[in-house]
């Protein structure tokens, strides 16, 4: 599998894949999910946006892929806005992986990998192929494409899930919360194959997650949120010395020092 390039997508090197300009999302008059946000993801980086439950992480994903529409401002999709893509064909270039990962229980992991390019018409042949590349790929063996999600562990699963979400290729990877429920041994082997994929395949991802190591582990860039507004951006380094008592009240509670650093 390459790796397309920003060119590749239409893109200058500096462009940014997504971008929202001003976008605020509410769902009624007196719930503002999120206020006026200004925010990009370039090309191959992993952004991750880091905040507590509520702080609007998830409304941001749902955003780019447009599973939601901005009650103002624009969000932009390798250059489009949203409102401008039919919303399957924008789909089509994300792959989406979620916490509880979302596989079909009654479909074999072979067909539950294969489902977007079997809809795509690629050829069964073809299919097969690319289901023993990607899980391999993910660290599985090929040998499990016929089982059921039932039958495998929870670190299992969740590799299925982003190998479903690499299926067709995607330029775009959105993850929420995708290794939150694994046990930490588990989610640490994961993030680390994570981090390899990355570098392998430099995909453009926005991760969401409310785990600051992991934040500090797996992003090129870190989206801060506090009740519905983007405190900031930062890189991992650059996080650790920023002067935003959220900020702060992060480094406290996770145990502060360069050790939260390491990758």
């Amino acid at each position: 599998m390459t790796a397309s390039s920003p060119q590749d997508q239409g893109l200058a090197s500096n462009d940014a894949v997504i971008e929202f300009r001003d976008v605020s999302y509410r769902l009624d008059s007196a719930r503002e999910l999120l206020h006026h946000l200004n925010l990009e993801a370039r090309p191959w980086e992993t952004l991750v946006l880091l905040g507590r439950s509520g702080s609007g992480k998830t409304t941001t994903l749902k955003l780019i892929n447009r599973l939601l529409v901005p009650s103002e401002g624009e969000v932009r999709v390798e250059g489009r806005p949203t409102t401008a893509w039919d919303p399957i064909r924008l789909r089509r270039r994300i792959g989406y992986v979620i916490q509880e990962i979302g596989l079909f229980p009654h479909f074999t992991v072979e067909r539950n990998v294969g489902l977007v390019p079997s809809v795509e018409g690629w050829p069964s042949e073809r299919i097969r192929e690319r289901v023993r590349e990607l899980l391999l790929l993910v660290g599985l063996d090929p040998q499990l494409a016929s089982r059921y999600p039932r039958e495998l562990s929870g670190g299992q699963r969740q590799r299925v899930g982003v190998a479903r979400a690499l299926a067709a290729d995607p330029p775009i990877l959105l993850m929420d919360e995708p290794f939150g429920a694994l046990d930490p041994i588990t989610r640490a082997e994961i993030q680390r194959e994570f981090l390899e994929l990355q570098r392998r395949l430099k995909k453009t991802v926005v991760f969401v997650t409310h785990d600051l190591r992991e934040a500090l582990r797996l992003a090129s860039r870190i989206g801060l949120f506090e009740a519905g507004r983007l405190v900031g951006v930062y890189t991992p380094e650059e996080f650790l010395r920023a002067p935003e008592p959220v900020v702060a009240e992060y480094l406290a509670a996770f145990g502060a020092g360069k050790n939260l650093a390491r990758r």
